[in-house]
């Protein structure tokens, strides 16, 4: 004989914990496949409205496809030549920049000694180890060949999507049985990554032009080098409009003085709080509905997931998470949770709320 009685709350507590484990593990087994492939997806939702454009004026399919792959393998060489070059420079350059830094270390630890920090002088090398950004050179090249196989990859695939594009809306149907509100759903999600990526491009070549000219313009070394991580850290949210300003800075010091960092530093955060807190949010508008907490708690579990990509694309990946989750009434209040403020609605004033209590005079009347 058997029973219907339905799972206790804390018994489908433990099974959803128990699924959620297991498609996290299964997804973190899967990174190495699943990375490129996301790269792909997301460049491709990009890169849909500009085939779209062209299928429109009578470019056939095969020729629209060709003009994107040659646009993004143009400008795919173009950045790993530049960056590569940039980064053997800057290697070269690096013994120059140890000596320099050992000399600014030594007489920065013996001001701060000066002024009462015991032990600064051995403290400040440990901090800031140059060694690091020598690891991190050698091990770029190192990797050089290895980047360069999952860009063309990642190129291959996007590819492919953006040719079957046009039918994986009707197989989406056909598959799952769509209904309206389903697929509205699914073309919000589709507009909504769409516009974040764009606008997210737009004001990271904006972001990179800006740093260009600021490091140029003071004389700081490499100045390409730290446009193009600008460039890319600026999808990073966060904490990437921080990290971008911490090598030049770094270096300006050691190749200049303070006083240039400083400014240099300046520069970076007049830089990042007009793009990213005056015009981002302007041209974005309401933004993805989600927020901050979830953007900073997703950066942290994306990027451990799915490494350094994971971080780059933490905000549409938790985007599509909350619209998917915003699907279905069980699981709509972790998307409630993870999406924007709600204003919170002012209590009645008890006064006004209270029946007002019969004075003598309203009795007298």
């Amino acid at each position: 004989m058997t029973s219907n009685r339905p799972f206790s709350a804390p018994a489908r507590g433990l099974l959803v914990a128990g699924a959620f484990a297991l498609v996290v593990t299964v997804l973190q087994s899967a990174a190495p496949i699943l990375v490129p492939i996301l790269l792909a997806v997301f460049i491709a939702i990009v890169a849909t409205p500009m085939l779209h454009w062209m299928r429109g004026r009578g470019v056939p399919k095969w020729g629209a496809l060709a003009a994107i792959a040659f646009v993004l393998l143009d400008v795919g060489s173009l950045l790993a030549l530049v960056t590569t070059g940039a980064v053997e420079g800057f290697r070269d350059r690096l013994p120059t920049y140890q000596e320099r830094f050992m000399t600014f270390s030594h007489q920065f630890g013996g001001w701060l000694e000066g002024v009462g920090a015991s032990g600064s002088s051995e403290a400040i090398p440990d901090l800031l180890n140059p060694d690091l950004l020598a690891h991190g050179a050698r091990l770029f090249l190192s990797n050089a060949s290895g980047i360069l196989a999952m860009g063309f990859l990642v190129l291959l695939a996007t590819i492919f999507i953006l040719l079957e594009a046009p039918t994986i809306p009707a197989k989406l149907r056909a598959a799952f049985h769509l209904t309206e509100e389903g697929d509205a759903r699914l073309q919000r999600l589709l507009d909504t990554v769409n516009r974040y990526m764009q606008i997210k491009t737009l004001t990271s070549l904006g972001t990179a032009a800006c740093v260009w000219l600021l490091l140029r313009l003071f004389g700081v070394d490499f100045a390409i080098l730290w446009a193009v991580l600008a460039f890319f850290l600026n999808f990073v949210p966060v904490v990437g409009n921080i990290v971008m300003m911490i090598p030049p800075v770094l270096l300006a010091l050691i190749q200049i003085d303070p006083w240039t960092a400083l400014l240099v530093a300046i520069g970076y955060l007049v830089i990042n709080t007009v793009i990213g807190n005056v015009l981002e949010p302007r041209i974005m508008g309401k933004g993805l509905g989600v927020s901050t907490l979830a953007i900073f708690i997703s950066l942290l579990f994306w990027g451990w997931l799915f490494g350094t990509v994971g971080m780059f694309l933490a905000v549409p990946l938790t985007a599509a998470v909350v619209i998917a989750l915003d699907a279905n009434p069980h699981t709509r209040p972790l998307a409630i949770l993870l999406g924007p403020e709600i204003a919170e609605t002012p209590a009645p004033d008890a006064d006004l709320a209270a029946p007002r209590s019969a004075t003598p005079r309203d009795d007298i009347a």
